[in-house]
């Protein structure tokens, strides 16, 4: 079996052929961190984490980074607002995105870099584009000459003469051509800056994916993913830079995933309809709200309400309930050899059923039908008199395969108790004294995508329900 996906630059399935046999460089564009993640930034989080998974569970080796943009507009506004420094925001909610994704069953990626770490990265190769002729100073700003890149709009499939000025791209009498974009803003007074050869700034936005892609992937990458609104200016102004500068295909692969609406609306700030995540998995279990996403599949738009969010819920608890349901059988079955080859044959189906479909560009919802066959089939087999404990345990492991794949937990989240709670405080507090803290980080992490907030005090941890 071989993967196809969907590559936006070409508008056409490929056969998935990495740069390097058995080994996959993945880039995928990170939030920016001025506050806690909407809905509309958990479907990448969710779905490129479930490629990512099943890219591995197809054997290779994936080496998955996914950036933060910590200095921004935005945050320069949300500092001013608070009375607080930029990198104090930007830290308490790179926390806040990983508690929320975490709760939602994202992996942390290998490398999540920050704008602030790659400055002298992103200068320098920001220089490197004014020695080739591609950029140049303007009153201490520096621009992307976007006419001299002979590809501009070819992924967002666009001639240069039809393109409009998109979303970050500063309009003003600096440029020499309006379609020219940043790559180093010149300080206001107060604003968070660096010394730079042009004088102190801050990067454009477009140019840190550029630098830190290939500072920790190299010149060419195999996959570079992100939501549809990337497409164009910032993916397109991505290849541009890179391409510029490298003389090289800056990723072979571009996967995007489709738009969320809220009530079949746009969602929108102006509209009152716009939906933070750490909101809704106070109310929901967050496994139920990637249940939902990965229901859809990733390039197609998906609708939400919470209509439809119970909808998913109920077909995950289905799904549960048929595992649980085999695990009680398996106490009272036996080995009954002669009927065990029919049902191993129809659950090996099953699994081939479940990789075709998420060969065919990881087609979730397609998957998602292979697991309620599975659940089907399972309600079946334990309708009869006589149970085999091989074919239990062959359903209970395709089940824990698929779920495991999907990023899905096969026990609903259900509020800890307080005994359960010191439990895994007395566990950190161990862990911490033996200098394990990785597992103490990974028991605060727990504890925090259940709403449980630590605080270390000189008389010991205390904690308390968020």
């Amino acid at each position: 079996m071989t993967i196809r996906l969907y590559n936006t630059l070409t508008r056409q399935k490929e056969e998935f052929k990495p740069l390097e046999e058995g080994k996959v460089k993945m880039y995928v564009c990170g939030p920016t961190v001025y506050n806690y993640i909407h809905i509309g930034n958990a479907r990448p989080a969710i779905v490129f984490d479930t490629v990512r998974r099943y890219l591995e569970y197809r054997d290779y080796d994936v080496k998955f980074v996914s950036n933060f943009t910590d200095v921004d507009d935005k945050l320069i506004k949300a500092a001013n607002e608070l009375g607080e420094e930029v990198p104090t925001i930007a830290k308490r909610f790179i926390d806040a995105y990983f508690e929320d994704t975490g709760a939602l069953g994202c992996q942390k990626a290998d490398i999540h870099p920050t704008v602030t770490d790659n400055i002298d990265t992103i200068i320098e190769f920001i220089s490197a584009l004014v020695d080739k002729g591609f950029a140049y100073e303007s009153q201490g700003d520096v621009y992307y000459r976007t006419r001299k890149f002979d590809g501009y709009g070819k992924l967002s499939h666009q001639s240069v003469d039809e393109l409009k000025v998109g979303a970050r791209i500063d309009v003003g009498d600096k440029k020499e051509d309006e379609l020219d974009f940043v790559l180093w803003k010149s300080a206001k007074e107060g604003e968070i800056s660096w010394d730079s050869p042009w004088g102190h700034g801050r990067p454009g936005w477009h140019i840190e994916c550029s630098a830190m892609a290939k500072r920790y992937l190299g010149d060419t990458i195999d996959i570079h993913a992100g939501g549809q609104d990337l497409t164009f200016p910032h993916h397109e102004n991505e290849i541009a830079q890179s391409e510029a500068l490298t003389g090289k295909p800056f990723a072979k692969y571009w996967l995007h995933n489709g738009y969320i609406n809220i009530d079949n609306e746009k969602m929108s700030k102006s509209l009152g309809n716009f939906v933070l995540v750490h909101d809704i998995i106070k109310e929901h279990d967050p496994q139920v709200l990637r249940f939902f996403m990965l229901s859809v599949h990733y390039r197609h738009p998906i609708n939400y309400n919470l209509e439809l969010l119970e909808n998913a819920k109920t077909a995950l608890d289905r799904i549960r309930t048929s595992y649980d349901n085999l695990q009680h059988r398996k106490e009272t079955s036996a080995n009954l050899a002669d009927h065990d080859q029919e049902w191993f044959g129809k659950v090996s189906a099953l699994k081939n059923q479940f990789i075709e479909a998420m060969d065919d560009d990881f087609n979730t919802a397609n998957g998602i039908s292979s697991l309620f066959e599975l659940s089907r089939q399972a309600n079946y087999y334990l309708m009869e008199k006589n149970t085999s404990t091989a074919v239990i345990d062959s359903f209970l492991a395709k089940f824990q395969e698929f779920f495991s794949v999907l990023g899905l937990s096969l026990a609903a989240s259900e509020e800890l108790v307080d005994e359960e709670i010191d439990e895994l405080i007395e566990k950190r507090l161990q862990a911490r004294k033996d200098r394990d803290f990785q597992l103490a980080d990974e028991i605060r992490d727990t504890l925090k995508a259940r709403n449980i907030i630590l605080e270390d005090t000189p008389q010991g941890t205390r904690w308390k329900r968020g």
